[in-house]
């Protein structure tokens, strides 16, 4: 195996991946952060990047496949939640991905192995590798492992709520909804955030969510669910 000798961690995580790599060095790469990297140990950024174009690839295809008859404006929301980080992080927390990543002290101390931002990353990268090792129908068999279920289940509508809950108040003449922190709280490493989102009109919802992102998300499909049933 590319004369690299591998940890039993390493091995057990080849195992839940699902591609045994004939060349191990390309996924010790993937897993390696920024943080821990020098001349002679590159990071994983560069995999990210290509990870995130393969991973866009066989979703795309796939979506297309599934649904012959889908316009763009229906297939690109559904994509979209299909490869974006949150879920590409999904994906590294249900293969245990945190336990074999490659972390400097700083980020091991702040708690890198479960951040999200970080998660997704990684699992871009391991794609990449994977890609690298096997090409792209070894590539495509670990997406759809993973990945399937979600297409399955994808919403047909899958327009992100603070998107969809802009076109609804824009519809009716008012400005884009506003989003305020309300409150932070917990660790660094887990941080939760409480947010607001208020229309123009005066209607209020809040949310709490381990990021920004995810909270302001949370309180539009709030707001969302709360219009639709007036």
């Amino acid at each position: 195996m590319g004369g690299v000798k591998l940890s039993a961690d390493l091995s057990a995580f080849m195992d839940r991946l699902g591609h045994r790599f004939a060349n191990p060095e390309v996924l010790i790469r993937a897993l390696t952060h920024g943080s821990i990297s020098s001349a002679t140990r590159p990071d994983n950024q560069r995999l990210e990047f290509l990870g995130d174009r393969v991973l866009g690839l066989v979703i795309a295809e796939t979506l297309l496949a599934e649904d012959k008859s889908a316009a763009e404006g229906i297939l690109a929301p559904r994509f979209n939640a299909l490869v974006r980080k949150e879920t590409c992080a999904d994906v590294a927390r249900e293969i245990d991905l945190g336990v074999v990543l490659k972390l400097g002290k700083s980020e091991m101390v702040s708690g890198g192995r479960r951040k999200e931002a970080l998660l997704g990353d990684a699992m871009e990268a391991v794609i990449a590798a994977v890609y690298s090792d096997g090409g792209l129908e070894a590539a495509r068999t670990v997406i759809l492992r993973f990945w399937r279920k979600r297409v399955d289940n994808v919403e047909a509508d899958a327009r992100d709520p603070k998107t969809a809950l802009q076109e609804l108040v824009q519809a009716k003449g008012q400005v884009p909804p506003k989003y305020e922190i309300k409150q932070r709280s917990g660790p660094d490493h887990a941080p939760q955030f409480t947010i607001e989102v208020r229309t123009e009109s005066g209607q209020v919802a809040q949310a709490q969510a381990g990021s920004k992102r995810q909270a302001e998300q949370a309180a539009a499909k709030a707001l969302l669910e709360s219009l639709e049933n007036e």
